[in-house]
């Protein structure tokens, strides 16, 4: 179970909600890591916080933007000392990529730079429209190409494009947001898989949020560990 990685995504600008959820998911039967995206970087008190947090955590923001603007903002974020993981979007191009992970091991030699892929949220559909004339499934093979010609340290994507990409990647990091419980609901959520069919198809981590933080979060951790050992 210890060779197990969940992030459990904090998606609340509420601070006191942020340490409840910190605090109610740690559990030496399972690695749990903080994941903070927009919601609580851009809140009032999420900048200080990440700060002064004196646990490892997933600084999920996406990063998209020209080369130059990228590598500023990597530069913003030198303070935070206990980020080990910062995710950039492989939207941005391969040089995208290279600049900040180069910028970003000078910073902290320890910090892994995951690249995002299509979102979980997005189907086929929702690719024809944004005007993209590959499926999911390769678009993220061509993504994941980019990643790895990069350097970056991992990827993100769906579970069910996870065994896929292991099978051309032996090495990299593969987290996959996406994930609910058996019986959860899917919410704003398309390709999802449970924790268990994830693990089974070679990913590094997951990452799960409402299935672990809404309602009771203690009682929520330990249905994953069942879940997980079953």
């Amino acid at each position: 179970m210890k060779n197990k990685t969940v992030f459990v995504a904090c998606d609340t600008s509420n601070l006191s909600e942020i340490k409840k959820i910190i605090t109610q998911t740690n559990t030496k039967k399972l690695k749990i890591i903080p994941k903070f995206g927009l919601q609580f970087f851009y809140s009032k008190h999420g900048r200080k916080f990440l700060e002064n947090i004196k646990s490892d955590f997933w600084l999920d923001l996406k990063i998209n933007d020209i080369p130059h603007t990228a590598l500023s903002a990597i530069h913003s974020l030198k303070d935070l000392k206990k980020c080990k993981y910062i995710t950039i979007h492989a939207n941005g191009g391969v040089e995208m990529l290279k600049e900040v992970k180069k910028e970003a091991k000078k910073i902290n030699k320890n910090i892994k730079i995951l690249g995002v892929t299509i979102l979980t949220s997005l189907n086929n559909k929702s690719l024809k429209e944004i005007g993209h004339t590959k499926n999911i499934k390769e678009l993220v093979l061509k993504q994941a190409a980019l990643i790895k010609k990069s350097g970056c340290d991992g990827i993100v994507c769906s579970a069910q494009e996870a065994l896929m990409v292991r099978k051309r990647y032996k090495n990299l990091l593969i987290i996959t947001p996406g994930i609910r419980l058996p019986g959860d609901s899917s919410n704003d959520q398309v390709r999802i898989m449970t924790p268990k069919q994830a693990f089974k198809n070679k990913v590094s981590g997951i990452v799960i949020g409402r299935s672990l933080t809404k309602g009771n979060i203690k009682n929520n951790t330990l249905k994953l560990i069942d879940h997980l050992n079953k």
